[in-house]
């Protein structure tokens, strides 16, 4: 505990401490809450996303059965490329975190008459598929960001909570007592001046 004067100018101080503190601390608490709620909805994203890409990977193996080639979906792979994951910044109880809005692809050329009927098909398939992943990982990055600023938020709860109210608190109340005494021993003292004043004169 820092060192503190008792004086009437420290207790006004130390009571407008104790003011700032208690209004604050409610304003944290309740960011510490909204943190946590999306701690929880990430995680239900994070597992409804991979729910759609099994799912999807699921159909996708069907499908490649169905036409008799197994290694379509990695054909149809090997020939995408990600040109550019777009994505937009949302402000989530004071953390600014990407979200995931598209994925611009690029293809390589192949010849529509020689190439399988179902490749188109076959392509917006895995295109899903990959921006599935694309999601997920963003998703995974909001989750890392604002576990972060919850355990920032947590510990100036605790801080605010276990230490600077406590010891506004006690601060004050030392210090008053600390004025009480003085008041006390300023009214003893002058009653002695005064007794010992009007003592020649009797």
């Amino acid at each position: 505990m820092a060192k503190i004067k008792f004086t009437k100018t420290e207790l006004k101080r130390q009571r407008d401490q104790l003011k700032q503190f208690t209004r604050f601390l409610p304003t944290l608490q309740l960011k510490k809450q909204q943190l946590q709620l999306e701690i929880r909805l990430c995680a239900e994203r994070i597992a409804a996303n991979e729910r759609k890409e099994k799912e999807a990977v699921a159909r996708l193996a069907e499908w490649t059965m169905l036409f008799g080639d197994a290694d379509a979906a990695a054909v149809i792979a090997a020939k995408l490329r990600i040109r550019k994951v777009n994505r937009e910044y949302e402000n989530i109880a004071g953390v600014n975190v990407p979200v995931y809005h598209s994925t611009d692809f690029e293809l390589e050329p192949y010849d529509l008459f020689s190439a399988d009927p179902w490749i188109d098909d076959g392509i917006e398939a895995v295109k899903a598929i990959v921006e599935l992943r694309i999601e997920r990982d963003i998703i995974r990055e909001q989750n890392r960001l604002i576990v972060q600023e919850l355990r920032v938020t947590t510990q100036r709860v605790n801080l605010f909570e276990k230490v600077k109210i406590p010891e506004a608190k006690e601060n004050i109340r030392l210090i008053q007592i600390s004025i009480s005494d003085n008041d006390i021993a300023a009214v003893a003292r002058s009653k002695i001046a005064k007794k010992k004043l009007q003592e020649p004169a009797a």
